[in-house]
Formats: C-alpha cells, structure tokens, sequence
C-alpha cells in the first residue's frame, strides 16, 4: 500500500488538473525505460499528450534501473523539482536520477534547466520540444563536465568561459535517435569526475572555498579592495582558495543575499573544483545562512565565524581561549537549527509537567547556560586586571597601549621597543592574546606598553563584547600609539576603520599618535605627505634605526616636554622625499 501512494504522488502544480488528467498523469509511473536508453519515444509521445492537454510541462526523475521515481507537474514556461534529500556520499558522485521534461514551445534548455542540472548533480537532463500538436519534435539534452573548458582556480572572478565549460551538451535530435548508451556515459563521466577531484584531494587536505562579495553602493574598485581583505582572512583560517567574484545588485536578496542565478554558477563552479565551502564577506542572518546552504550544497561561512575560526586558531592564553569561546556561542545561539531528531521530547513522562524539552530546546539552554558561566569567568579575570592596573598606578609608571588594523606590525613595534621576542607573522590576527613590557626611555623614565589585539573593518559585535575585558586595558592608557601600514592601498580604509572603533569604544579623547609603519615599503612622497597630514611619526619597525624618533617623541608627550632638536630633524628627516633609502 506504502509502494502504491508514492508511486501514485505528483508533485509541483497541480491545481486546477481535471481528475481524469490527475489520473492519466499518475499512469506514467507505469512505464518502464530500458537501463541503458535516456529515454523511449513512447515516454517522449506520452509526456507530449499530457503537456498539450493540461497546457503545463511534464517531467519525470528516472533511476537508473529505468524506473520513473518522481512525476512532477509545472507551469507552461517552468517547472520546479521538489526536495531528495540528502545527496549521495563522495563528490565525485551523481545523484542517480535523469530528468525527462517536456517544452511546449520547442525552446531548447532554460537557464533554469541547467542549474538544477547543477544544483542537484543529477545524471542528466532532457528537453523535449514539442510542435503545436503536442508531438515531440526534438531532444535537447546535457550533462556537467568536471572541470570547465578554461579551468583558472586562482580566485578571479566566474568568467563566460568558465560557465560555458561547465556542460556537454548533446547533439539535438528527436527522441526516438537517443541511441547514446546512458550507463556507458555515466560510469566514464563518474570515473572521470573521480579522477580529477582525486588529483586535487591527493595535492593537498586543505578545505577550499569560494569567496563571494556582493555589493549594492560604492565602487567596484572598493569592492574588490573589501574581497582582497577577504582572501588576506581566508589565507590566515588556512583555506585554500579556489575562486572567488563579486556581484553587483540593487539591493540584497532578503532570502538569500545572492541572487538566484548566480548562485547556480557558483554551485557549478564548486562541483568543479572541488570546493566544500562559500566563504561571504557580509554577515548572514541565520535564515540566510541556512537559504543558501541548503541552494548550494556547500557549508556557508559569513564574514564573523570566518573571523572568529581565526581567533579560536590564534586563542592561546586563558584569557582569549574563554573570550573567543564567549564570541563564538554568542554567534551560534540564535543560528541553532532544528535537527532531524528535534521533536523526540527529553525529560517528560510519568510525573512530570508537560512534555519536556525538545532536543534544540536543550541545545539552547545548555549554551545559554555556558554564555552564563563564561561571562562570570570574564568578570573575575577583568577585576584582576584591574588590581594589575592599579598596581601599576601606583607605582607611577605610565602605560602606553598599542593599537591599529591587523597585520600593520604592532607586535613587530612592540619588539622593536622592548627588546622582546613576541612571535610574529606576516598575516591578519597573527598576535591575539595581549602582552604587556616594560618600556625604558633614554632619560631614565620607565612606562608599561600594551600591545592590543588587532582591528578590523566591520569588527563582529560579538567580538567586541567578548573581548571587552581586554579592550579595558586601552581606556586606562595615558597613550594610545595607532600603528598603521602605510604601505597598504587600503591605508586610509583602515586608518578610518580603526579611528572609529575605537570611537565606538569611547577611546577618542585619549591621546594618540599616529606612527606610520613599513615605510620602507612605501613612496617616500606620500609617506612625507601622511606625515604632514596626521602629524605622524615614520618608522620602518624591521629597522631600529628609525624607532629612536618615536622613543622620543613618546616620552615628551608622556612628560609634556618640549620636543628635541634631535627628534623634529630625525622626524623630517625620515619624511623627506631626498631621503635616501
């Protein structure tokens, strides 16, 4: 009885059908197709008959043994195919099933044809076109390829021949000529698949991504300058990255930031090369999230986790460890999603009240639970950071808190300074947990330096908060030293992107100085001109010989001193454009 419903069920549109035409179209789940036949004329004759009577598309799912799975009904121009489930195990795999629709109009595959092509990996699809009779005409028919014709996989963005690589399309011909032997195709195209994405996998284990930026204002130009920030963050999770684009729309889709179709080409694109993951430079709403992952098959990672998979990497104190996991369980409580088991109620039954939790019920109060936990740990290591603090003030020593955009080389500085061997990298968030030296002046004065961890555009809320109890070590600054990479074409970005976070933060009425750093790499003309412009000191923290500026400058604005002879020629010296490198 089971077997008998699902092979009568149709699927998609069917209002408005006569119960005749229900019953005629519940009747192809009678035929049979040879395995190794994509379709038979009688199949392509029957589905025409039906299409010309009810006006609408016809298509059926078949297996590969030949037997007709699903029968769904569409629209004159469309038709939607309904949910399977999940796919079959291995990426190099399809999902067994053909579709054979029909085209009232003769037209040949829609765009839409082809991204549930992808979309599903299914073996094939076929368009029967149809005359005004209803007869069928011609076949249309295609299946992917496993890598496109112009495979660059070096992160630019989808390019028309990529896209035009991504299919084999077969000679159009009526139905009754589709003599190609369809298990012969799928079993060389599988090992085919197969081998190329065993080539890749054996390269190397890293996940790969594709990266995605859309925009609705700015310029092209700022946007591919935000998706190279992306790439910089993806790099430093340790991703590799596969490919990348941006798209332009006049708004964001509420339902899944991307637009419909661009979203087939990636799902394309990653079949292709192999990608598990779409990394988005905006941040997802949990609805959003869950859209596109479910459209794309792919795990989605927005611009926050992507950000706080980095800091859970670089955590290695006790103090960042509890503050990313604080970060991180605040991201995921309002994205924990049903499971499949969710329903099962927990802790009801005889003499209890009601009938327990769900399962994602349980989820969230645990979590809430450990948020609670943590934000008291929090609390304590902030009241001894505060004794650390007053300490220090009453020892009189001054503290100076290092801050700035990622990787502009605040950990390199603080070495440079203090002699010390904080480790260093050249990527984003290389440094997380703070550290704190002593500071010795030329004129036997001492202060506390701080270097902080570093800024972002768009830095999650999440972190902020979390982070809070480090953050206060800045609001107890008698300087903040705002290093920035003056060598970055993002300079000005970032300088911005930091000046306002920390005017987030309530920290702009405390005294900065701008040092502008990794002047070596940069035009002496325009370092001269940012000097002049922010009242910034030069420095180039891989060479010491350019720091004793900044000493000095530093302790006379800590001990309000008039600045030296020496200083003001060492300053403009160093942002001469004769300066001789």
């Amino acid at each position: 009885m089971l077997r008998e419903a699902l092979t009568n069920r149709l699927y998609g549109n069917i209002q408005g059908l006569k119960p005749n035409q229900i019953k005629r179209i519940q009747h192809v789940y009678r035929r049979r197709i040879p395995p190794h036949q994509i379709a038979t004329p009688e199949l392509a004759r029957y589905l025409g008959e039906l299409s010309q009577e009810t006006g609408r598309q016809i298509g059926v799912l078949v297996n590969r043994k030949g037997q007709i799975e699903y029968v769904v009904v569409g629209d004159a121009r469309s038709i939607f195919l309904p949910e399977f489930g999940r796919l079959r195990a291995g990426e190099s795999r399809f999902r067994g099933l053909r579709f054979i629709h029909t085209h009232l109009k003769n037209e040949p595959l829609t765009r839409d044809d082809l991204t549930d092509l992808s979309l599903l990996r299914l073996d094939l699809v076929v368009a029967i076109g149809l005359d005004d009779e209803g007869m069928p005409v011609v076949s249309h028919a295609a299946h992917l390829l496993p890598r496109p014709a112009e495979e660059n996989g070096n992160g630019h963005p989808l390019r028309d021949a990529d896209r035009a690589g991504a299919y084999r399309f077969l000679d159009p011909v009526h139905p009754s000529q589709l003599d190609l032997d369809f298990l012969d195709l799928i079993r060389n195209l599988e090992e085919e698949f197969a081998r190329v994405h065993g080539a890749r996998t054996a390269s190397g284990r890293r996940e790969k991504a594709i990266l995605a930026k859309v925009r609705t204002n700015g310029s092209a130009d700022e946007a591919e300058a935000q998706l190279e920030e992306l790439r910089e963050l993806t790099l430093s999770a340790g991703v590799d990255i596969v490919d990348a684009f941006t798209q332009a729309r006049p708004r964001f889709d509420p339902k899944t930031l991307i637009g419909k179709g661009k979203l087939g080409e990636l799902t394309i694109r990653a079949t292709q090369l192999g990608a598990e993951l779409l990394i988005v430079d905006q941040n997802l709403t949990p609805a959003q999230n869950r859209e596109m992952a479910a459209a794309t098959g792919l795990k989605v990672i927005d611009r926050t986790q992507l950000i706080l998979d980095i800091f859970g990497q670089r955590a290695r104190s006790r103090d960042g460890k509890i503050q990313v996991e604080l970060a991180r369980l605040k991201y995921m409580l309002p994205r924990l999603a049903q499971r499949d088991d969710a329903l099962s109620r927990l802790t009801g039954g005889i003499g209890a009240r009601g009938p327990g939790e769900t399962r994602l019920e349980v989820d969230r109060r645990r979590t809430r639970d450990r948020i609670a936990r943590l934000e008291r740990e929090i609390k304590s290591l902030s009241r001894g950071r505060a004794q650390r603090r007053s300490r220090r003030s009453r020892r009189g020593l001054p503290v100076i808190s290092i801050v700035g955009y990622t990787n502009a080389g605040k950990s390199t500085l603080l070495n440079a300074l203090t002699g010390s061997e904080t480790p260093v990298a050249d990527r984003l968030f290389a440094t997380l947990d703070p550290a704190s030296k002593r500071l010795r002046f030329p004129r036997e004065q001492e202060a506390i330096i701080t270097d902080t961890v570093g800024f972002i555009r768009d830095l999650p809320k999440d972190l902020i908060a979390a982070f809070k109890a480090t953050l206060e070590e800045l609001a107890e600054a008698d300087l903040l030293l705002h290093v920035a990479d003056v060598s970055s074409p993002r300079f000005e970005a970032q300088r911005e992107a930091v000046e306002r976070i920390l005017r987030d933060l309530s920290l702009d009425a405390i005294p900065r100085l701008l040092v502008l750093n990794k002047i070596d790499r940069a035009d002496p003309l325009e370092v001269a001109g940012e000097v002049a412009r922010h009242d910034a000191v030069p420095v180039s923290a891989i060479d010491l010989t350019t720091v004793a500026p900044l000493v000095e400058r530093v302790q006379n604005i800590l001990w309000r001193e008039a600045p030296s002879t020496h200083a003001a020629e060492a300053i403009r010296a160093w942002s001469s454009p004769d300066r001789q490198d």
